[in-house]
């Protein structure tokens, strides 16, 4: 099989799968068909990846792509995992995901910080968080356990929280030297506020919720949602106290807040939560064509203008569509009506390019393949298809319903302050209440703590 790369170059791959040329078809109502076509878009997706050869980087996908949608991707895989029960690729997941949380098991690596984004680290943040609640095998006793790993990308997220300029919020890029460090986005925002609504469920600690409503208080408050039809933009500068505001609108801020408000009222019960999980899924509306009911990125997508993270976006939120139909049952009909339009009607048609015949495009909207190629194609297919299996699965687990992963930890930031994860496993977290109190002694009483 030939597989392209989104730069021109050729990944020449032998498979024994694909004997001959030709379109796949997927039966909704068939989960073996389902499953199949996840299967086909997953080796597509891997077939970017070349972290196990001499050449590659653990837990990297190829040039062009940057290094938070390698950890978008491993978050693809994983739920493709759970979805099928295909454990082809769980080995070459926890390698990948444990060569790149950094030295404070914080998903900072030494060799992403000239580039490292706030919304980078949340998406590593979001993949540890669903191998915790998807009870994914455990890492070694000796390396970090996931959620460790989601509660230590939150609190470094939260020491960030900037009140400075615009009066609140996290910027987009971490340090001032990085292009990007005066605009404050979106989707950094969303990213700590799934973090803040998924961890709140997990952990049950409260905190986490006022974290999250701080969150959605600010952006609603700085002018980054249209609260009347749910729209989210995409950002301002803070240079000018964020008046000017960027009105681009893009599916991954919409599905990530609409998931993180979903999980909001799955734990609090509140009907607020309620209420703005009905108003984003219903503003999703723009991002759905009519009549055929296929999904697609309205910024970009019309005009051919998607760059290669852009081309991702449609995975998230055919993912966040999916937990918003467990975490919000209501939900259930309507998301899974509009994943079985775009199946059906968008990307059983574009995935029938390049020479296996399965290779999928940019947009569903046109009939057949569009003669674009790439890891965000591939990831956009999978996570949509695969999300109709969501009814077939177990909820997300908690730290009381069978959720195995050990929280607790204490990080030290770049700023000198310490702050201490949320121990929730009971009497497993010994533990980890052992080694924060020989932190906390080593350290002194001179340092500052958050719990």
């Amino acid at each position: 099989m030939v597989r392209f790369l989104h730069n021109g170059f050729l990944l020449l791959l032998v498979t024994t799968f694909f004997s001959c040329v030709s379109a796949l078809e997927i039966d909704v109502d068939d989960d073996g068909s389902i499953k199949h076509a996840a299967w086909v878009f997953v080796h597509g997706m891997m077939s970017y990846y070349n972290g196990n050869q001499t050449d590659g980087v653990v837990g990297k996908f190829v040039w062009p792509y940057y290094w938070w949608q390698a950890g978008a991707a491993w978050g693809s895989l994983l739920d493709y995992w759970f979805y099928t029960g295909d454990t082809t690729y769980n080995e070459i997941l926890t390698e990948a995901l444990l060569a790149q949380v950094g030295t404070n098991w914080n998903f900072e690596p030494s060799a992403e910080v000239s580039s490292l984004g706030n919304d980078d680290q949340a998406f590593w943040g979001f993949t540890a968080m669903a191998a915790a609640e998807r009870n994914f095998t455990n890492p070694p006793d000796d390396q970090p356990q996931w959620l460790q790993l989601s509660e230590a990308v939150f609190w470094e997220l939260a020491g960030r929280w900037d009140t400075y300029q615009c009066n609140g919020g996290l910027r987009w890029q971490i340090f001032q030297f990085n292009s990007g460090y005066d605009y404050k986005n979106t989707i950094s925002n969303a990213g700590f506020f799934l973090l803040a609504a998924r961890l709140a469920r997990y952990t049950g600690n409260t905190t986490y919720v006022e974290w999250a409503e701080r969150t959605w208080d600010w952006i609603t408050d700085i002018g980054f949602i249209d609260t009347e039809h749910y729209y989210f933009y995409d950002g301002a500068s803070a240079d000018d106290n964020c008046t000017e505001i960027t009105m681009y609108q893009w599916t991954y801020n919409a599905a990530i807040f609409m998931a993180g408000s979903a999980y909001l009222h799955n734990f609090t019960e509140a009907e607020i939560w309620r209420t703005r999980t009905q108003g984003i899924l219903d503003g999703l509306n723009i991002f759905f064509h009519e009549p055929s009911g296929v999904m697609f990125e309205v910024a970009c997508e019309r005009n051919q203008k998607c760059n290669t993270d852009q081309q991702s976006f449609k995975a998230y939120l055919g993912r966040f569509m999916g937990l918003t139909a467990v975490m919000a049952p209501w939900t259930y009909d309507t998301i899974y009506g509009r994943l079985r339009d775009t199946v059906t009607n968008g990307i059983a048609n574009s995935c029938a390019g390049g020479s296996d015949g399965v290779t999928c495009g940019s947009t569903w909207l046109v009939d057949g393949w569009d003669n674009t190629w790439g890891l965000g194609q591939q990831m956009s297919a999978l996570e949509v298809t695969q999300n109709l299996l969501i009814g077939k699965v177990p909820a997300p687990y908690t730290a009381t319903t069978g959720g195995s992963s050990l929280g607790g930890i204490v990080i030290v930031p770049r700023t000198g302050y310490l702050h201490t994860g949320i121990v929730t496993m009971g009497d497993r977290a010994g533990a980890g209440i052992i080694t924060s109190i020989a932190l906390l002694m080593m350290l002194g009483a001179s340092w500052w703590i958050t719990v």
